[in-house]
């Protein structure tokens, strides 16, 4: 129920592959999302699922309330993280 209240953007499109650095450029992505309260967007999402009930923010940045991002990385051979940034109050 409370999805509909989420955003969900990727950044690849913007900036490319960029292996070992990924991680470090998608968490200042977070944090600049929560400092300007503007998301990013995913760009040449022309047709996004019309199924999910997330907004998936295609092609232009948008405005609005970001308390906290998370960001997923998903390395070769199986290394994964993730990472949550959260406004300080």
């Amino acid at each position: 129920e409370h999805a509909k209240n989420m955003s969900m953007s990727s950044t690849k499109s913007a900036v490319g592959h960029l292996l070992g650095a990924a991680g470090a450029i998608e968490s200042a992505f977070c944090a600049l999302a929560i400092r300007d309260q503007v998301m990013p967007p995913t760009l040449n999402l022309d047709n996004p699922s019309f199924e999910t009930v997330l907004d998936l923010i295609p092609h232009k940045a948008k405005k609005g309330r970001v308390r906290a991002a998370m960001s997923n990385s998903f390395g070769f051979g199986g290394t994964n993280a993730s990472l949550v940034l959260k406004e300080v109050q």
